[in-house]
């Protein structure tokens, strides 16, 4: 028994103990979450497509409190996946399957799933949680929901709103499960080797109602180091109308063995030697008007490496088989459906527009389109330059009323092309439909 799981059974052990204080049950919540989803990606340079449809249930158990100057709790998550047909053309084992796990032939698995908790304690307005079902959503990791279950991590979260206006966050992460995989892999950068562990701290400072700055600080071990700084500001011009600034910039350096160790090298496009180095900035602004909402902005990632992220994806265990499928994502306008533009060098323009169509009498209904122009990507060690774009269209309708009340369905299509030589970034069609209704036990 590792070091966290024996934490994990003693803090249960305390929690069984005190179950029946006062707001642990009272203050509790559970759910039960539906979601199917028919995958479509269409492969236009003769690659393997993939055409798949799966469906999944996850259960959520959220505990209250127990009372007293320090509060116990418990969260315990559940989550199940099945196969309803299809998979990647051929079954082929070298393209990727990033919705299901799949078998040695690589058809996919007829289900799959898992059972996680964290336990929690609270004092004052700091909570701690430490167990193998974190979700973090922050600038310097984000936990990827794309396809059918969510991503989980197993470590400990610290968060603390103590000082008026301010959040730290701050925790120590070592081990993934991705969101199409069934196995826990360690955590890694596109390398072969997983990282002993990733520790990350930071704070939101909300210095008025309109203005919020942040900073973190992450550390992959052996991987990188990365620097994060932010500001969001809202300038209401008039109750149904405003105008938004935010802006990102990111510092990536080298950690310990990345960069003289080829098990920990890192590649996002290209970087010399599998070595992080890399300063990535992006503006964007966004004027809302009604049920209207425009947004502009650039993104510029340094020549000398590409953007770097977690990624357990390509990490292999004693045997060199895969430990997990990675799904990275990024705190970045560019991160969409098929494509992160997120190579060195890369230049990149995006606008994003969206409608809600409450504003025409029909709540629940809203459009978005996407659209993202990147330039001089380099993709060699030649340093040589390459374009690529990408125009992602989506709908989302949620229903308002009747028995069925909160049923979602959510369709996206995705056009990817590139002038990226055949292999490193093949065009792509993408299509997703998604079916989502959250049904509350208590």
């Amino acid at each position: 028994m590792n070091k966290s799981t024996l934490a994990l059974a003693v803090a249960m052990g305390v929690l069984a103990q005190q179950a029946s204080a006062a707001g642990f049950i009272e203050d509790s919540k559970a759910s039960i979450s539906s979601r199917t989803l028919y995958f479509d990606g269409d492969n236009r340079q003769g690659g393997a497509d993939q055409r798949q449809t799966v469906t999944g249930l996850k259960f959520d158990f959220l505990s209250g409190y127990t009372q007293g100057t320090v509060g116990f709790g418990l969260d315990v998550q559940g989550v199940l996946g099945v196969n309803l047909g299809g998979g990647i053309d051929n079954h082929s084992t070298t393209t990727s399957n990033t919705v299901s796990p799949v078998k040695t032939d690589g058809t996919p698995v007829d289900n799959w799933g898992r059972v996680g908790a964290n336990a929690k304690v609270k004092f004052s307005k700091t909570e701690l949680k430490v167990g193998n079902a974190l979700a973090p959503n922050l600038p310097v990791l984000v936990s990827n929901d794309g396809r059918l279950l969510p991503a989980a991590y197993q470590g400990g979260i610290a968060t603390s709103k103590d000082l008026d206006n301010v959040t730290f966050t701050a925790g120590r992460l070592t081990r993934e499960i991705g969101r199409a995989s069934s196995n826990w892999a360690g955590l890694a950068a596109n390398g072969t080797r997983g990282s002993n562990g990733f520790n990350f701290a930071g704070a939101d400072w909300k210095v008025t109602k309109d203005l919020t700055l942040q900073y973190y600080f992450a550390n992959l071990e052996d991987y990188y180091n990365q620097n994060f700084f932010g500001l969001t500001h809202v300038f209401q011009i008039a109750p149904d109308q405003s105008f938004k600034t935010d802006l990102r910039y990111f510092h990536n350096s080298s950690d310990g063995a990345n960069g003289s160790d080829a098990r920990y090298a890192y590649t996002n496009g290209y970087s010399d030697g599998g070595e992080v180095d890399n300063n990535t900035w992006s503006a964007a602004f966004t004027y809302a008007l009604g049920g209207h909402s425009l947004t502009l902005g650039h993104q510029r990632v340094s020549d000398d490496g590409g953007m770097a992220a977690v990624n357990n994806g390509s990490v292999r265990d004693g045997r060199g088989r895969p430990e997990g499928e990675g799904g990275s994502s990024y705190y970045l306008f560019t991160d969409i459906m098929v494509n992160s533009f997120t190579r060195a060098g890369e230049n990149s323009t995006f606008a994003i527009y969206s409608y809600d169509f409450a504003k025409l009498g029909v709540p629940g209904l809203k459009a978005t389109w996407t659209y993202v122009n990147g330039r001089d990507a380099i993709y060699n060690a030649a340093r040589d330059r390459a374009n690529e774009w990408e125009s992602d269209y989506r709908i989302d309708y949620t229903l308002q009323s009747g028995p069925l009340k909160g049923l979602g369905f959510s369709a996206r299509e995705g056009v990817y092309r590139t002038g990226l030589p055949a292999g490193t970034q093949n065009n792509v069609n993408q299509a997703r439909f998604y079916v989502n209704y959250t049904y509350a036990l208590w």
